[in-house]
């Protein structure tokens, strides 16, 4: 997951860091780099709040059609605002220029990476392999394309939170539905949940 995501931030950074007449070419990789940790960091932060783990799920298994939609989201506009904020601490950017890079990089970066997670012909990465990154390796052999196929017609209201995954985990493992067992139960266990 890390090499694609790698990959992604140097095509991308291209344009939007590289091309960019505000930032002074002495940074471009530097500029790059920060993109990418402030991308990996906030993801990983949100992985592990009380009830993140479905908020990112339901980002990760999005329809990313639309990548600049993407900047509507909360997560993701968090994440920007970070970066923005660093690259101007770090890089003296203005921050005219330090969005511009963000909304040049995150939307295209985090757009193609959720293709590419929900693109079954493309193996390089899957939701597995993001979550197991984004948590730290707490979730290292949960098959959370089966989970997000189950929920998919299971979310009465919606939305993918984490009653919704402890209630499929559960389901998915035969077990307590209510996450007393079972994969629900470490679901519930390691992120929070009831």
């Amino acid at each position: 997951m890390l090499e694609v995501l790698q990959g992604l931030i140097q095509q991308y950074g291209q344009s939007a860091v590289v091309d960019n007449p505000a930032v002074p070419n002495q940074h471009n990789e530097d500029v790059k780099s920060e993109v990418m940790n402030g991308l990996l960091g906030g993801l990983s932060n949100q992985a592990h709040t009380q009830g993140g783990l479905g908020s990112l799920l339901g980002l990760l298994g999005g329809n990313s059609g639309n990548n600049q939609g993407l900047m509507s989201n909360p997560i993701v506009g968090g994440i920007a605002q970070n970066v923005i904020g660093n690259l101007m601490e770090k890089f003296g950017l203005s921050n005219s220029a330090a969005a511009s890079v963000v909304t040049g990089m995150i939307p295209s970066v985090l757009g193609s990476l959720i293709s590419k997670v929900n693109d079954p012909d493309d193996d390089s990465v899957n939701t597995g392999s993001v979550m197991d990154v984004l948590s730290g390796g707490k979730t290292s052999g949960i098959d959370f394309s089966s989970i997000l196929s189950q929920g998919a017609g299971a979310l009465a209201d919606g939305k993918l939170d984490m009653n919704d995954l402890v209630n499929i985990a559960g389901g998915l493992m035969g077990g307590n539905k209510q996450g007393g067992g079972g994969l629900g139960g470490m679901l519930g266990g390691l992120f929070g949940g009831k």
